[in-house]
């Protein structure tokens, strides 16, 4: 194995369905269940049921004023990028603000207030809807906020790759790095999927689980039974820095991200290719990266969304590129699909794994479809020796992204 010494993660930053805070998700990803529930915002639609994070209180967790501002995936961004800034040991009141960036993945605009808003339109009361309502929903909004509250002056942009917008943007963080543009990162992701617009039209779509009358059995990735999967939230932020700077500050690093493969499978606007053909050429590429052959490939963080078709499409991809893949594990079955954000999530849930030399376990998983013919972690966490990993994601649109990290 040889490569490019890669880019350090220097901090993490969570705010999932599993609790608010780095650890408090990984302590819930480590019971081995899911976090589902009926949801009374959701109340009268065909699926009623989400992973929504329980705890997070706008008006709370930041100051009142703001909180009233902001909408929900904001609101969850700032959270995260401000512990993954302090758990990178970094102070916004010194930094080189010129020379920090910021990139945050967000898969639409936000609907958290627009159905008010439409209603008001439709009753013919345009003067009522709120003068703020674009402001606090387009999909910049979480970056920009974020820069603002870290006075972070650098590089500041959201990317939309649907579903695989988080690790997106952490690629596109590290290649800011290597650029020069910047010397240091806040990259991630961040989306509020559990709302009315979103639930009704995944619906329609075919893509969430049915099984309302059983919301923590319902997200299954990669099981036999799977049919959809579960509407989630969250936040993830990734603290990124050049491995020589990381080190002339003497800052812990959590990981090494090695390397970053993206692709596009011109496919179809909403279905994988069914043979994996972006999936692989992003593995390929991540690999190629990362210097790696795939036998270094010690663990699969699997984007596994639970749909019949996603989780056959990944199967295959991963027999292609590997002889044999290595053990893979899917967090969507605990904490559901946050859309935009769960490319981070899964990302520095990757490191978190590789730090602990434990792979959590898939939630839900009775038996694995034996189509697939995975070895997919289940019931219980898997202490192993790991040095490296690998993190996908996959989206609309045929949005491939692939991340590849190792042990400091």
């Amino acid at each position: 194995m040889s490569g490019p010494a890669g880019i350090a993660v220097t901090g993490l930053g969570l705010v999932t369905p599993g609790g608010i805070g780095t650890a408090a998700t990984w302590d819930t990803l480590l019971t081995g269940r899911s976090t589902a529930r009926r949801d009374p915002l959701l109340s009268g639609l065909p699926v009623d049921i989400s992973c929504r994070v329980a705890d997070f209180d706008p008006l709370r967790q930041l100051d009142p004023r703001l909180g009233r501002r902001l909408d929900r995936f904001t609101a969850m961004a700032l959270v995260a990028a401000r512990e993954a800034v302090a758990d990178a040991d970094l102070d916004p009141a010194s930094w080189p603000a010129s020379r920090v960036a910021v990139v945050i993945g967000v898969g639409t605009a936000s609907m958290e207030q627009y159905e008010a808003e439409f209603h008001k339109l439709a009753a013919g009361l345009p003067t009522k809807i709120s003068p703020i309502a674009i402001s606090r929903s387009v999909p910049n909004m979480a970056a920009g906020e974020v820069g603002m509250d870290l006075d972070a002056r650098g590089p500041n942009l959201a990317v939309s790759t649907a579903c695989a917008s988080g690790a997106t943007a952490l690629g596109v963080a590290r290649d800011l790095l290597r650029t020069g543009s910047c010397d240091i990162v806040v990259a991630g992701g961040s989306e509020s999927g559990c709302t009315r617009v979103p639930a009704a039209c995944f619906h329609q779509m075919q893509a969430l689980s049915r099984r309302v009358d059983d919301p923590q059995g319902a997200s299954r990735p990669f099981d036999a039974d799977r049919d959809g999967f579960v509407l989630a939230e969250g936040a993830g932020m990734l603290v990124l820095e050049r491995l020589a700077d990381a080190a002339a500050r003497r800052a812990p690093v959590r990981a090494r991200l090695t390397g970053y493969g993206a692709s596009c499978d011109a496919f179809h606007f909403a279905a994988p290719h069914p043979d994996g053909d972006g999936a692989v050429a992003a593995l390929r590429t991540a690999l190629a990266d990362a210097g790696w052959h795939p036998s270094d490939v010690d663990h699969v963080n699997a984007h596994g969304t639970g749909t019949r078709l996603n989780d056959s499409a990944e199967a295959r991809a991963l027999h292609r590129v590997f002889d044999r893949p290595p053990p893979v594990t899917a967090l969507k079955g605990a904490l559901g699909h946050s859309l935009g954000a769960t490319g981070a999530i899964e990302a520095a849930c990757t490191v978190l794994t590789l730090q602990h030399q434990l792979i959590p376990p898939t939630a839900n998983l009775d038996r694995v479809d034996p189509d697939l013919d995975l070895d997919v972690v289940a019931k219980a966490p898997r202490p192993a020796r790991l040095k490296t990993a690998i993190s996908e994601s996959f989206g609309f649109g045929g949005q491939n992204a692939v991340l590849a990290f190792a042990v400091p």
